[in-house]
């Protein structure tokens, strides 16, 4: 009987199984093919600029042709003006700070710095022109640039340490009669080529992504829904949807998965459950820098080495630059599977003045926690490096980068620390000891873009896992199949044992009571056959 008892429940088990996995629910999502059709139909524009007369004309200077665009569009300069673009900052409430600014003015990182004393190159992104010094004068509406980010012939090119004025090779006829909404191509000017160079900073932002396939983007591949950025981040009064946690601070005026796809985007009430306390992304976005490889460290404590007297370069064999004279030795990576953090959408940054608190100095703190109920664990990228500091007053600096000539006192040209030092923090207005260093710098970078097929997404076992699973390092909470408990072990496991054994009991019951209720039914027959006939 115990064999037959055993042999019943191993098939039951094994039917289980088998059901579980080979069994193809129906997945048609309703929302998702809603979503779908949505896009399918691509806005067209309802004015043709090559026949208004305000641009039949030669411009001599990118200032007449905002002058031109202002003609019609007679308030949209005041727009623009107010936006974190134009003003490379924000005020907020910082945790800590108080109402304070920050932005490119005073945020530091650790790629390029920083952009004080550096305005001049820095500002090939920009959107204005004329930005040569800290000077600059952010009330000039003639300066506004309006084609970097409508012009739609894909002509467009801010020149290089121009202090965002056009390349001279622009056609500003030409450009200024093709704008349109922003495409891909306007915003990936900067963000695919911040830090100085394709997909340096992000990770999940390259040029790729204007031509890629859904495998790296399944948002923005060419063979798939080839959403523009300004489908998600969409904008109001020239207020664009959308923060980076490189310069922002506060939890407003976020993109989110959930704008389009709620947040019950799954048929699974399992998976559902989980946007709780994980995000969309972390599922989602299984690596970055699928394409083309991203930045992940680099040690300004190398540069300034000379060859001949001359500063070079070296790059390894997919064409990365792993050391310049002028910046120092970098690591690459690509297909990088991301780190994982808890963020609630407020952070801080290193601002220019700082205090060093703690080493590694933190660029930028994305805070959150398991326990503060509006944190999820998200993805990032960290970039890792050293930089300059101020031995004595504990803090770092910034150095002048960049010069026009050698004996300006650039590190770009003359690869002297402490004269670039002493000229950057003379213009940002800070003290100089005159002794310097080097300190280790970290920076986070949450991800976003290259959104995988969802038959790509990651899976259950790579997190719920005791060998290096995908959150390893978070701790301080619970996570089933990672971590063990030795009381809610035990307790699991004698209330498996105990149902067991209750399933079992009960079957037990129900054969023998079935046995007796037949012998019984068969006595009753047999005494009704051996009565006499009436």
């Amino acid at each position: 009987m115990l064999k037959y008892l055993l042999s019943v429940a191993v098939v039951l088990i094994l039917t289980l199984i088998m059901v579980n996995v080979f069994h193809d629910e129906d997945d048609y999502n309703l929302k998702l093919e809603e979503l779908k059709h949505k896009y399918v139909f691509k806005a067209v524009p309802s004015v043709d600029h090559r026949k208004l007369p305000a641009l039949q004309k030669k411009f001599e200077t990118p200032q007449e042709v905002t002058e031109a665009c202002l003609s019609c569009h007679t308030e949209t300069h005041k727009e623009v003006m107010a936006s974190s673009h134009w003003n490379w900052e924000r005020v907020s409430y910082v945790e800590g700070r108080g109402i304070s600014s920050a932005g490119k003015k005073n945020v530091m990182n650790n790629f390029c710095l920083g952009t004080n004393s550096n305005q001049k190159s820095c500002a090939k992104c920009h959107i204005g022109y004329g930005m040569t010094d800290s000077q600059y004068d952010f009330n000039n509406t003639r300066n506004v640039d309006c084609m970097v980010c409508h012009d739609n012939s894909e002509e467009y090119l801010k020149g290089a340490s121009m202090a965002g004025y056009p390349d001279r090779t622009v056609n500003l006829e030409h450009v200024a009669q093709s704008v349109g909404l922003p495409q891909k191509s306007n915003c990936g000017s900067c963000h695919f080529f911040s830090g100085g160079g394709n997909n340096v900073k992000h990770g999940d932002l390259e040029s790729a992504q204007l031509s890629c396939s859904r495998d790296v983007d399944v948002h923005m591949g060419a063979n798939g829904l080839n959403l523009e950025c300004v489908a998600c981040h969409t904008a109001e009064n020239h207020q664009i949807l959308g923060k980076l946690y490189s310069v922002s601070t506060d939890n407003t005026n976020r993109v989110t998965c959930e704008q389009c796809h709620t947040n019950s985007a799954h048929l699974s009430d399992v998976l559902n459950r989980h946007s709780s306390k994980v995000s969309c992304q972390a599922c989602h976005i299984p690596e970055y820098a699928k394409v083309n490889s991203t930045k992940m460290a680099w040690k300004w404590s190398d540069a300034g080495k000379l060859k001949d007297g001359k500063p070079y370069e070296e790059d390894d064999s997919l064409g990365n630059h792993t050391y310049l004279s002028i910046k120092g030795s970098f690591k690459w990576a690509r297909n990088v599977r991301p780190d994982y953090i808890w963020f609630n959408g407020t952070a801080d940054q290193y601002l220019l003045g700082d205090t060093i608190q703690s080493v590694p100095v933190k660029m930028n703190r994305l805070n959150g926690s398991y326990h503060d109920r509006l944190s999820k664990i998200i993805p990032v990228k960290i970039h890792t490096g050293d930089q300059i500091y101020d031995k004595v007053y504990n803090r770092l600096v910034q150095p002048k980068l960049y010069g026009e000539t050698a004996g300006d006192s650039a590190f770009w040209k003359d690869f002297k620390w402490d004269e670039a030092v002493a000229a950057g923090m003379k213009e940002a207005g800070l003290p100089y000891s005159g002794q310097y260093g080097f300190v280790e710098t970290e920076m986070y970078w949450p991800l976003n873009h290259m959104v995988a097929p969802k038959g790509q997404a990651v899976g259950c076992t790579e997190c719920h896992t005791r060998e290096n699973g995908r959150l390893a390092k978070l701790t301080g909470f619970y996570l089933p199949g990672r971590d063990r408990n030795r009381l809610q072990d035990s307790i699991g496991y004698w209330m498996f044992m105990l149902t067991l054994a209750a399933v079992f009991g009960h079957a037990l019951i129900r054969i023998f009571t079935k046995n007796y209720r037949q012998r019984y039914e068969k006595q009753i027959v047999s005494y009704d056959e051996g009565k006499p006939g009436e």
